[in-house]
This record gives C-alpha cells, structure tokens and sequence, in this order.
C-alpha cells in the first residue's frame, strides 16, 4: 500500500526506539488481554511507560467532538516528552481491540479525533492499532504482525 500523498503516518524506515515502543504495545495487550472478544480500549502515552486509557463499549457515542474532547483529556494527562523525532514520536495513540487490523469506521473516527486533538494542541501524536499479533498505521498502512510475539526478557 502507497501512503497518502501528504505523507502522514508513519513510514519507513522507523526509528528503533519507536519500534520497540510499538512492539511493546503489541505484546503488553497479549499479556493483557486473555479474551477473544473484547471491546476497543484507547491508549495515549508511551508502551512500558505512562499511559492513559479509556475503555470503549458499544453505546459510546460516535461524534468526532466527543471522541476528540476524549483523547484531549487523555493527551492532558500524559507528560510531555523532550526529545528528537531520532527517538520516536512524543506521544502515541494506540487502539486495541479484536480482529484483524484492517481500517473499520470506528477506527477511522478514532484517527480522524486524534488529528482534530493533535492540531489543536499542537503537538505530534502518532496513532496505530494494535491487536494480537501486530500494530498497523491506519494512515499510511505501515505495518508489522508477528506469529509469536513474547517477551525479550527472560
């Protein structure tokens, strides 16, 4: 898959540290989450370290402004990093849930809110999906999916 013309997402090559922090997403919601079936959860902040979330259930409302004033009281709560994009992004959007990792309407209303959150604040956030076996930027279609993913550590 192409990136869009205006170049947003990620795209390679990435940065080593973020993709570890992606990996790291991935791997904390295997760890996490037993379930098959499970509703989406919206996580803002960095894997392995400070992060905020909002757990997401079927009769939550749709509206961009919504979804938008959510992640800006979730990007509010999350400290600002200092460091070069060399590093990865200074805060990240993540969205687990079931299935494959192909875009769906939710998940394109979550990236259309964290645009709408990021302009208004005016800082960088990055956002992917994440589920079992992989993240994908919905954006750009980067991607990365494992068929065992476990822990470096032993």
């Amino acid at each position: 898959m192409h990136p869009p013309p205006d170049g947003e997402g990620l795209h390679e090559p990435l940065p080593r540290p973020l993709e570890r922090m992606l990996r790291l997403a991935v791997l904390a919601h295997v760890e996490a989450e037993r379930r098959r079936r499970h509703p989406a959860v919206v996580h803002v902040g960095h894997p392995g370290g400070h992060e905020v979330v909002f757990a997401c259930t079927a009769d939550d409302p749709v509206d961009l402004g919504v979804r938008t004033d959510v992640l800006l009281a979730l990007l509010a709560r999350v400290p600002r990093l200092e460091h070069g994009p060399e590093h990865g992004p200074e805060l990240l959007v993540w969205v687990t849930r079931p299935g494959e990792l192909s875009t769906q309407d939710d998940d394109a209303c979550w990236v259309a809110a964290t645009r709408a959150a990021a302009g208004e604040l005016g800082r960088p956030v990055e956002m992917v999906l994440v589920g079992r076996h992989g993240w994908r930027d919905p954006r750009s279609g980067l991607s990365r999916t494992w068929k065992r993913l476990r822990s470096r550590s032993g």
